[in-house]
């Protein structure tokens, strides 16, 4: 994987105001910082010029954060807040984000195909993936925060196409499927609320191509992480799962400290502690 990047758009450009989905920082809406522990945002990436933070607002809600990288269409992380499960069926849509065409345009997502269809004469592509990139692809659309994870509102947000990544299906469909259940039964069992963070580790020669145009990268690694705190606010649990995103189909389990040594191997800046004080009371 190369260590660097290449900048194909200035952040500057894409800075909406601060109640806006697409903010300067996570601090810019309290609405949005609420979704890492103690406000704590990870370094990762962070400094990088071709990311862009996402408030991931949905009927006027904001569910969950992005860090978006611009160059390879796909989600550096996403940060939410579990929420136990109450039913409710799997949306058939996917979203784009409107500010990620023209900073003027709205601030919630919008379906893609009916953004398409308002503006036919638009690219929305340029600095975001579509749904018709990951079509005949061999890839599925891997969610990072999982719909399986929060209720039924706030599950419909997760499908959005910044929160997707190209996942081989062998792993989404089993190891990884499995693992994110596991999650589930464990939350549910031991934490007041659980803060998680799950990303995805770019591969720099590999992506999905369409028309002879690389359009959305297919990450090497998928990772996510957690802080569970009790009805105190006292952080309990944690833990931390990295999968290769091949057909080999196995999730490792590690700690907090391992997957930061892990996640330093990626990245020519300090990847530093994942969650304040990496949850530890």
């Amino acid at each position: 994987m190369e260590a660097s990047f290449i900048v194909c758009v200035l952040i500057g450009a894409f800075l909406g105001p601060a109640d806006g989905h697409v903010v300067a920082n996570f601090w810019d809406s309290p609405d949005c910082i609420k979704f890492f522990y103690k406000e704590k945002v990870p370094d990762l990436e962070a400094s990088l010029p071709d990311v862009v933070r996402l408030c991931q607002r949905f009927l006027n809600t904001y569910h969950f954060a992005t860090l978006y990288n611009t160059y390879y269409h796909t989600a550096v992380y996403s940060a939410y807040i579990f929420q136990p499960i109450n039913g409710g069926g799997r949306e058939t849509r996917w979203f784009v984000e409107p500010q990620l065409v023209n900073p003027s345009w709205p601030s919630e997502m919008e379906d893609g195909y009916k953004l398409s269809q308002q503006n036919p004469d638009i690219y929305l592509g340029e600095i975001q993936a579509l749904n018709e990139d990951y079509t005949n692809s061999g890839f599925d659309r891997g969610h990072l925060n999982p719909n399986g994870h929060h209720v039924v509102l706030s599950r419909n947000s997760t499908f959005t196409l910044t929160n997707v990544v190209p996942q081989n299906p062998t792993l989404n469909q089993n190891a990884w499927n499995k693992h994110k259940s596991k999650l589930t039964s464990l939350f549910n069992a031991n934490c007041h609320q659980a803060y998680v963070l799950v990303g995805a580790i770019p591969f720099s020669n590999n992506w999905i191509i369409k028309n002879n145009v690389k359009r959305v990268n297919i990450p090497e690694y998928i990772w996510n992480a957690y802080c569970c705190v009790n009805q105190n606010g006292r952080p309990i649990l944690s833990g931390v799962a990295t999968a290769l995103n091949t057909e080999l189909n196995v999730v490792v389990e590690c700690n907090l400290d391992e997957i930061v040594d892990f996640l330093q191997q990626f990245s020519d800046a300090p990847v530093n502690e994942l969650f304040s004080g990496q949850c530890k009371s």
